[in-house]
């Protein structure tokens, strides 16, 4: 039985982006030893979309090429989480509204990014009835 995700981002710098997500998001965590942390994430959810010229690039691990993946945090009040990342220094880009949702890139402390929605689609998380998760918007 398939019992739960393990997410991995690939950063050119992995302390910062960790203190990041600890003290900025807030996200638990342990530390699997010598500052390796492994954080606790919200709810997930995946949608299988076909690759395009935009997609992110496989990465080949174990000797096999694995898909290429898209980090995106969801929130139920956008402009409640983008104030509270602003009051910590972090900045977004400015808001745009797609069929999907509403959404911004969060620039991380080593320069990559990861975006951040309000999601306008049907959700199994029920994301507009839940608790912001982390810190944030709380």
């Amino acid at each position: 039985m398939i019992s739960g995700t393990h997410v991995l981002l690939y950063s050119s710098d992995p302390e910062t982006d960790r203190t990041f997500f600890h003290d900025v998001l807030g996200f638990r965590f342990v530390d699997d030893g010598d500052g390796w942390l492994i954080f606790a994430l919200p709810p997930a959810e995946m949608a299988v979309h076909p690759s395009s010229a935009n997609a992110p690039p496989p990465v080949v691990d174990t000797g096999h090429e694995l898909l290429g993946a898209a980090l995106h945090l969801m929130c139920n009040d956008l402009p409640s989480v983008m104030r509270s990342l602003k009051a910590n220094n972090v900045s977004c880009t400015e808001p745009s509204t797609q069929p999907w949702g509403i959404c911004t890139t969060i620039r991380l402390p080593s320069g990559g990014s990861i975006g951040l929605y309000q999601p306008m689609h049907k959700t199994p998380l029920g994301i507009g009835s839940m608790e912001n998760f982390g810190a944030l918007g709380s």
